[in-house]
């Protein structure tokens, strides 16, 4: 299934036309298919990404524990969706992509990382086989520069087609499975699907491709739908008694409780996945015949370890950390904060940061320092609250 599109090919040829463009008026944000749909429902609007978001509808703490107990919709259209298909696409991404395509079916969605010459990470993403090529999903605030990084490292026999023309929504929480099944018709049904799994369905009528994934910890689904019906296809959604409308505040609470790392604070380009905890972004396969961009700083770290880890820490007291806030090891400064929050489903602050190796088991006791004021921190696993996937073989 692919919507209408923009069509590159890797030399950065675009067969669209451009529109003139006046480079002394500000582009401000941008506008999803569902803003007026959010300012509707009393979305408060801010610009993230680029794009007019909401951060919230009736307030963070409130939705995220919806989330948790019930089902929240997300809009996540600002994503960059993106398909790559021609001549021996399989091995041109796997040159790229630290990925191990042989082994992923059709509907099968995988997670990985592109990566610059020097083993940093440039974006995270989600890579999906279909039929004929794949279907990635990288992040809002990256995705023209992963275009560009793409057109100049795929071959010319690559295809990349940017789905503007796509709208992307998530569906999170243990009641997604209620509300959504009852919406959909296929080939097979919603149940089939299992966590990182996908397939074509029809949502009231219109097609929709639907993975059982997210980024919040739960059980849940990523919708694609063409952006004309993306207004009718919200609604019928959340008509649904299990389902309300989510903003990005609760998003990213949810995330942070799941241990997720989000890209442009916990990853950067100057941050390799030994460091950042995320080899299962690098397959078996891949950190053993190499071949990759960045393979040559990367792999030697698996072997050798990285000097600095991504860890969790609990805090004390009720005062969060926020970004930013110094990791402290006595009175020595060690580490920094790169997300941080109140964690409503724990009902105490929680934070991660980058430590050195040695400092990064679970127990280790730090301080943080948050305006003058030193914070106790003790090192804990991630994730701070338990992921409810549903997996091959789950009850």
């Amino acid at each position: 299934m692919i919507f209408v599109s923009d069509t590159y090919n890797s030399s950065g040829n675009n067969s669209g036309e451009i529109a003139d463009v006046d480079p002394d008026v500000p582009a401000g944000p941008l506008t999803l298919p569902l803003d007026q749909w959010h300012r509707a429902r009393g979305g408060r609007m801010v610009d993230f990404a680029g794009y007019w978001m909401p951060v919230q509808f009736e307030g963070i703490i409130a939705e995220h524990l919806w989330t948790r107990e019930n089902a929240g919709f997300f809009d996540v259209s600002h994503m960059g969706q993106l398909y790559l298909s021609g001549e021996d696409v399989e091995a041109a991404l796997e040159a790229v992509l630290p990925i191990d395509l042989s082994t992923l079916p059709v509907g099968g969605v995988r997670y990985s990382l592109l990566l610059n010459e020097e083993g940093g990470i440039l974006d995270d993403l989600m890579v999906t086989r279909w039929r004929t090529g794949f279907y990635l999903v990288v992040n809002g605030a990256t995705k023209w520069d992963d275009i560009g990084h793409l057109r100049e490292h795929l071959p010319d026999a690559v295809t990349i087609n940017h789905l503007e023309d796509s709208a992307l929504f998530a569906l999170q929480g243990p009641k997604a499975f209620e509300a959504l099944e009852q919406l959909v018709t296929g080939e097979h049904p919603l149940s089939a699907l299992t966590f990182m799994r996908g397939g074509q369905f029809k949502l009231g009528g219109v097609d929709a491709w639907i993975s059982r994934s997210g980024y919040t910890g739960e059980d849940g689904f990523e919708i694609a739908v063409p952006a004309e019906n993306a207004a009718e296809l919200a609604d019928l959604i959340c008509a649904q008694s299990q389902v309300k409308p989510i903003g990005l505040g609760a998003r990213d609470s949810l995330r942070l409780e799941a241990g997720l790392p989000l890209y442009g604070h916990d990853m950067t380009e100057t941050v390799d996945p030994v460091s950042a905890d995320l080899l299962f972004g690098v397959n078996k396969r891949r950190r053993n015949e190499g071949c990759f961009i960045g393979a040559d700083k990367v792999l030697p770290l698996i072997g050798a370890g990285a000097p600095t880890r991504r860890v969790g820490l609990a805090i004390e007291g009720r005062m969060a950390a926020r970004e930013g806030a110094k990791v402290l090891s006595g009175e020595t400064e060690v580490g920094t904060v790169t997300s941080g929050g109140f964690s409503p489903s724990l009902e105490r602050p929680i934070a991660m940061a980058y430590v050195p190796a040695d400092l990064a088991a679970p127990g280790t006791p730090l301080s943080i320092d948050v305006r003058g004021r030193k914070l106790a921190a003790s090192v804990v696993p991630m994730p701070f609250v338990p992921h409810r996937y549903h997996r091959k073989g789950a009850a």
